[in-house]
């Protein structure tokens, strides 16, 4: 998972859905240089960087939209870190706005920074995570920046659980949430795809209703 993440947040930077050309002639100037048996192997590699960019240009954008439209008085956008990070400054150049990011705890060496990227006390801030579970980081990061003078108007997340521990800690912390998709809505198109059984949909959202309780998996 942790590497299926760092691929495209790589491929992100490296690719845009516009380089399709150039990313095909670079990948055919290094096909030429290689042994034949090394070329189907290698454009195979360039196939998926060029899928994973487009679609990491799809979810940024998806962001961006909703940070757009539902909390327009945006200022600067906040990443958690560490997987909030790239979304948050991907969707922060859609949107032109500077962005940071939250550590889970302050820096032991150096300033001791647990912010970094400039913050003005005042200014309204949206919390940029990538999924959401128990809310318990994002919550850590919402509540250091409203430390540091931040007014946090709300969380954008790429996907949430939507489990009833991260929805009470968020509304107990006073912050608005929007996710782009939910269990619900994954369960239902994994369902249609044929990738799970229409019985298994039920056992998966028991997982989501009480995750301590491991009947689901038999």
């Amino acid at each position: 998972e942790h590497a299926f993440r760092a691929g495209l947040h790589l491929a992100g930077h490296v690719l845009h859905p516009g380089d399709g050309h150039a990313a095909v002639l670079r990948a055919a100037e290094q096909l030429a240089e290689r042994p034949v048996k090394g070329r189907r192997a290698a454009l195979h590699r360039a196939a998926d960087v060029t899928g994973m960019a487009v679609h990491v240009q799809i979810v940024e954008d998806a962001l961006a939209h909703v940070i757009r439209g539902e909390f327009p008085e945006a200022e600067v956008l906040m990443g958690t870190a560490t997987a909030g990070i790239a979304h948050a400054a991907l969707a922060a150049k859609i949107l032109d706005l500077p962005m940071g990011y939250v550590r889970g705890s302050a820096k032991d060496h150096g300033r001791g920074n647990q912010i970094e990227g400039r913050l003005s006390p005042g200014q309204k801030v949206v919390v940029v995570e990538d999924l959401i579970s128990t809310a318990g980081s994002v919550i850590d990061a919402v509540e250091a920046l409203r430390a540091a003078g931040a007014d946090v108007i709300g969380v954008v997340s790429i996907f949430t659980y939507g489990m009833e521990k991260g929805k009470k800690r968020l509304e107990d912390a006073g912050v608005r949430a929007v996710s782009l998709s939910d269990l619900d809505a994954l369960v239902e198109v994994a369902a249609e795809s044929g990738y799970i059984k229409e019985e298994d949909k039920a056992r998966l959202l028991k997982f989501r209703d009480d995750p301590s309780d491991e009947s689901w998996m038999k």
